[in-house]
């Protein structure tokens, strides 16, 4: 595991337009303090629309009354004068047959009833027919005040004539025409002021139209500042939730990119095990997870399961860290520090899950310690170096002066194994030397074909031995690069060794160039430019294990191999800036991929 990662100052990467300030005790404006405005206006047009209802009734109310008090009014002067004319004319009827009577000197009872019913019921209808019409005019009232007097009169005058036959006879007929003529012209005025009623009808219609299209005009204005109120309150609301989703979508998307822009891996696990968020990287490890699914399902292979398995599989109280596992992705094996920490998710308890994509650095921690490593054993070798070299030679100085003095094959046969196994250890002592010393480069301007066809010169005896071929399939123009001309050779002639030794009999082995596309690293620098070269063979091949470990220092699939020139050529190359890598299957041959910066 590692340490703890150290706390870094944090700075502000977003923030918020501050909101308006509100006083202290003042309860934040939401829905209910918006709202009310528009409730108390519409419900003050409530109270007017019905006071409008309420005044339109009392109009028509009004309306109805006025009119029948009108006709009532109207219709019973008219009816009782026409009542009173009706008994004028029975009272002058009987008066007229008691006159005939007398005339004719006929027998007679002592009393008349029948004039005398008739000139009680004149009085009676004179005494009812009520005072004139009324009048705005001053002139036209006094002049039905006038003919309501004439009236009165002449009819009483003219009833208590029928009393005296000698005055009737004499007078009668005249007070008669003048009661009649005067009761005529109350009746005109009685049936005109009737006929005036209409008038006086739509003039009391046209006050309460007035009236209430007042009414109507005061609700309408009403109406138009609740409207006006209700869209400039739903302008203002539309406003504030768009700005707000503005605001919400901003900061979603800087989360999105904030989250996606990252190198490590992130998710959000709620309490129920469930993936609620996740970032392009957690997908890329995960690559059957989905929004919503558990965690507890198969959503990568097993290495990356396990990893998650072991960081869902408690509820942390703080960040805390799970140790380095390692998991395939993309058909890659990669290193991952893991971490989680503690996320409240609508008041349930979830976790942040982190993984940190640690290849790198595990990759610098083994070359670290492999470097320091060999520090140490380079220090070692060259004391253990200085220490054999001296008596090896004296070895093979007293096994050469023997080989002068003994003619025996056994013996001569003897000292060959002996002659071979000192030069393999003084193969062996010298490439530990330059392993250790890490040799400084001395740089030029190198052809790289050149080069590879003096590799191959040099190699030729190999190639003879196995009566290997070797093909050369170079990139077209020629490829310079400032290397070191003799550890690059080292390096082609140890990798093309490889592979003739690694062919079967009359094989062949592909030796091809190419200039690859400018790559960046994603820093800001400048593309880098690399030439390829690929050196194939046709051999047996290697299964994975022998892959893993095939540049490791002292191992050697071969019989009498140091495990050193591999190692050394990696070295070579990574010094260059360079960087190889081997493809490989059993049965199927070996490819080894340099590629070198030009």
């Amino acid at each position: 595991m590692q340490p703890a990662l150290q706390k870094q100052p944090s700075g502000v990467v977003y923030r918020r337009k501050p909101e308006a300030a509100t006083a202290p005790g003042e309860p934040r404006r939401g829905f209910a303090p918006a709202i009310v405005p528009l409730v108390t206006g519409f419900l003050l047009l409530l109270v007017l629309i019905l006071a409008l209802g309420l005044r339109s009734a009392q109009q028509l109310a009004e309306v109805g009354f006025s009119s029948q008090q009108f006709n009532l009014e109207y219709s019973t002067r008219l009816n009782r004068l026409l009542d009173l004319r009706l008994k004028l004319n029975a009272l002058d009827n009987e008066a007229r047959l008691r006159a005939a009577s007398e005339s004719r000197r006929e027998l007679k009872p002592p009393f008349d009833l029948r004039l005398s019913n008739a000139r009680d019921e004149a009085r009676k209808a004179l005494s009812i027919v009520g005072p004139p019409p009324p009048s705005d005019d001053d002139k036209t009232r006094e002049e039905y005040e006038k003919t309501w007097k004439s009236l009165n009169d002449n009819i009483h005058s003219y009833i208590e004539m029928t009393q005296d036959l000698r005055r009737y006879s004499l007078d009668g007929f005249e007070s008669f025409d003048t009661a009649k003529e005067t009761l005529n012209a109350a009746v005109t005025i009685a049936n005109n002021k009737y006929q005036d009623v209409t008038k006086e009808m739509r003039r009391v219609q046209t006050s309460a139209t007035r009236s209430i299209t007042g009414w109507i005009g005061i609700a309408l204005f009403v109406g138009a500042l609740v409207a006006a109120g209700t869209i400039w309150q739903v302008q203002r609301h539309f406003s504030q939730m768009r700005h707000s989703v503005l605001e919400t979508r901003r900061e979603r998307t800087f989360t999105t990119q904030l989250l996606e822009g990252m190198v490590s891996a992130v998710a959000a696990i709620d309490e129920e095990d469930r993936i609620r968020s996740a970032n392009a990287a957690f997908m890329r490890i995960f690559p059957k997870a989905t929004i919503g699914a558990s965690v507890l399902e198969k959503l990568a292979p097993d290495d990356a399961m396990k990893m998650l398995e072991a960081v869902t599989a408690i509820r942390v109280t703080k960040a805390t860290y799970h140790g380095r596992w390692i998991a395939r992705v993309d058909a890659e094996d990669k290193a991952f520090d893991v971490y989680s920490s503690p996320l409240a998710i609508n008041g349930d308890r979830g976790q942040i899950v982190t993984l940190v994509d640690a290849t790198e650095a595990a990759e610098s921690e083994r070359t670290l310690r492999r470097s320091e490593s060999l520090a140490a054993v380079g220090r070692a070798t060259t004391q253990v170096a200085h220490e054999i070299r001296n008596p090896l030679g004296s070895i093979r100085l007293g096994v050469s002066m023997l080989r002068d003095s003994v003619n025996d094959q056994e013996a001569l046969n003897t000292i060959e194994l002996v002659e071979r196994g000192i030069k393999h250890l003084n193969k062996l002592v010298v490439d530990v030397t330059q392993f250790s010393r890490q040799k400084e480069l001395e740089r030029s301007e190198v052809n790289l074909h050149e080069s590879l066809e003096r590799s191959i010169d040099l190699v030729s005896e190999r190639i003879s031995e196995k009566n290997a071929k070797v093909e050369t399939v170079f990139s077209d123009g020629e490829i310079v690069g400032h290397w070191d001309p003799y550890q690059l050779r080292q390096v082609f002639v140890n990798v093309i060794a490889n592979a003739v030794d690694a062919s079967q009999e009359n094989s062949s082995v592909m030796i091809s160039t190419e200039l690859l596309p400018p790559e960046t690293d994603g820093d800001g620098q400048p593309a880098k430019n690399y030439a390829r070269i690929t050196i194939a063979d046709q051999g047996k091949g290697m299964d994975q294990a022998t892959r893993d470990r095939i540049f490791e220092p002292f191992f050697s699939t071969k019989k009498r191999g140091t495990g050193l020139g591999l190692a050394i050529v990696k070295q070579i190359v990574e010094q260059h800036g360079g960087r190889i890598t081997v493809a490989s299957e059993p049965g199927k041959g070996s490819k080894f991929n340099i590629d070198l910066p030009v």
